[in-house]
C-alpha cells in the first residue's frame, strides 16, 4: 500500500517539483496544499502518513500549522526549507514542536534545483512513515513532571569535585534535537564530567542548536568549529556535516572536526566519536548515551564500552521518534540499562557525580 504524502508549499512552481519527485519514486500517493489553512483543512479527511512543511508561507505559516497538527491530529512531519540563518532558528523550533526532520531547498524558497535534494527528501519521508508522533507537549510533560521528583539544577557556575568518569559521549539522530533540548537542560552545572554530543545535523543548524542550548542548559554549550580544550562544566556539540572526535595533548583532553570520510555513513558519526574516545581513554572511565534515531551509528562502538566496563543508555522504544540506534545498541547486548527519554538525565547525573 502506498504512503499517504501531503506536500505543503505556497509555490505552484515547489509543489509540481516535490510532488514529482515523490511521486516518481513509485511507493507514495501525493496531495499537494497552498498553505497551513488549506493543508488543516485537508489533513482530516486524508489522513496522510506523512506531511512536507514549508516553512514560509501566507495565511498560515508553517510553524503555527505545525502546532496545530500536532495538537489536533499528531502526523510526521519533515520541514522543506531554505537553509538561511533565519530558517535554521525555525526549523530547530520546528523540531522542538515534534517535526520528524528537514530537508534543505538548494536554491532559497523557490528552489529551481529541488531535484538536488531528491534521494534525500525521499529517504526522509520513508523514515517519517515509520516514526512514532506523540500530541503535543507529551513527552516534555513527561519530563518536567519527572523532574520536580529530582534535586533542582544547580547554578551554572558551580563546577563539580573530579569524579571517576572523565568524559560522557552522547549520540542522536532523527528526533535527537527535540530530545536533547528536553534533556540536555536537565544535567546540573555540578556534573563531574563534559558532554560531547554526536548529532546528525547539517552545519549550517549545530551553531543555531548550540546557541539554543547554551541557553536553556546549566551547562555551558559550545559548537565544535575549532580544536577546543574539553572541561568539565561543558557541553561540546560535533559540527554537522563533519565529524568530532576526541584525542590528547599534553595539557589534557581536546575535541575537535574533522572532515567526513566515507567509512561512517552518518555524520557526526556517532561511532567514530566513540572510537576516539576509546583510544585515549578507559572504557571504565567513559558514559555513554544512545538515544532516538534511524539506523545503527553507535551501536558497535558504544557495546564495545559497555564489554570494557564502561556504562551505556540506550533509550526505550516507547519515547524513541525511531528506535533504529538505540534499538540496535539494546539488540547487540550494549545497553546496562534501557530507560524511557524521561529517565536518562537523572542516570547520567547518578553515574556521574
Amino acid at each position: 500500500m502506498p504512503t499517504s504524502v501531503l506536500v505543503v508549499d505556497d509555490s505552484a512552481l515547489m509543489r509540481r517539483a516535490l510532488k514529482g519527485i515523490l511521486t516518481d519514486a513509485g511507493d507514495f500517493e501525493v496531495h499537494t496544499a497552498r498553505n497551513g489553512v488549506d493543508a488543516l483543512e485537508q489533513l482530516g479527511r486524508l489522513q496522510p502518513d506523512v506531511v512536507t512543511l514549508d516553512i514560509n508561507m501566507p495565511e498560515m505559516d508553517g510553524l503555527t500549522c505545525l502546532a496545530r497538527i500536532m495538537e489536533e491530529q499528531p502526523t510526521p512531519v519533515v520541514m522543506v526549507s531554505s537553509l538561511t540563518e533565519h530558517n535554521a532558528l525555525v526549523t530547530l523550533e520546528a523540531l522542538e514542536l515534534g517535526a520528524v526532520d528537514y530537508v534543505p531547498k538548494p536554491g532559497g524558497t523557490v528552489s529551481l534545483n529541488i531535484d538536488e535534494v531528491s534521494a534525500d527528501l525521499i529517504n526522509k519521508v520513508r523514515n517519517a512513515s515509520a516514526a512514532k508522533i506523540k500530541r503535543a507537549g507529551g513527552l516534555s510533560a513527561r519530563i518536567k513532571a519527572h523532574s520536580k521528583r529530582v534535586a533542582a539544577t544547580p547554578p551554572r557556575r558551580e563546577i563539580g569535585a573530579v569524579g571517576a568518569v572523565d568524559l560522557v559521549l552522547i549520540g542522536s539522530s532523527t528526533g535527537g534535537p527535540a530530545l536533547l533540548s528536553d534533556l540536555l537542560p536537565q544535567l546540573p552545572g555540578t556534573l563531574g564530567a563534559p558532554v560531547v554530543v554526536a548529532q546528525h545535523i547539517p552545519a549550517s543548524f549545530t551553531g543555531a542548536l548550540a546557541r539554543r542550548l547554551d541557553e536553556i542548559c546549566a551547562l555551558r554549550v559550545h559548537e565544535v568549529d575549532r580544536i577546543m580544550t574539553v572541561q568539565r562544566g561543558n557541553i561540546y556539540i560535533g559540527r554537522g556535516n563533519a565529524d568530532v572526535v576526541v584525542a590528547r595533548r599534553t595539557d589534557g583532553l581536546i575535541v575537535k572536526s574533522v572532515p567526513a570520510t566515507p567509512e561512517y555513513r552518518w555524520h557526526p558519526s556517532v561511532d567514530r566519536l566513540v572510537a576516539s574516545a576509546r583510544r585515549y581513554i578507559d572504557p571504565e572511565r567513559l558514559v555513554c548515551a544512545l538515544l532516538t534515531g534511524m539506523g545503527d551509528d553507535g551501536a558497535k562502538e558504544m557495546t564495545a564500552v559497555k564489554e570494557g566496563g564502561g556504562r551505556t543508555i540506550a533509550e526505550a522504544e516507547e519515547t524513541a521518534v525511531v528506535w533504529g540506534m538505540p534499538g540496535e545498541l539494546a539488540r547487540r547486548g550494549g545497553a546496562s540499562v534501557v530507560l524511557p527519554a524521561y529517565e536518562i538525565a537523572e542516570k547520567l547525573a547518578d553515574w556521574v557525580r
